[in-house]
């Protein structure tokens, strides 16, 4: 059996499309997600999920986590990260 599991990166809003919707960027993949959630405006840092932003995050705790995601990626050898 195949369990598959989804996570959680953050993201930045730079485009608001309606009341409810926003383009979320990826570092460089975007992505529309609900933000009904969190109430989110152009600038703010989310972390979404399963389409739904559920959390916003201030900058420096996005870049941190950024950061963490790029190292076990290096570590992983996996296309990502930048080793």
């Amino acid at each position: 059996m195949k369990v598959g599991m989804c996570l959680a990166i953050p993201g930045k809003v730079v485009e608001l499309i309606g009341e409810h919707r926003a383009l979320i960027d990826y570092g460089g993949t975007r992505r529309e997600a609900d933000v009904t959630f969190v109430h989110a405006d152009v600038g703010d840092w989310v972390i979404v999920h399963a389409g739904f932003a559920l959390q916003k995050l201030d900058e420096k705790d996005a870049r941190e986590t950024l950061d963490l995601w790029n190292e076990a990626l290096e570590l992983l050898g996996a296309p990502g990260g930048s080793g």
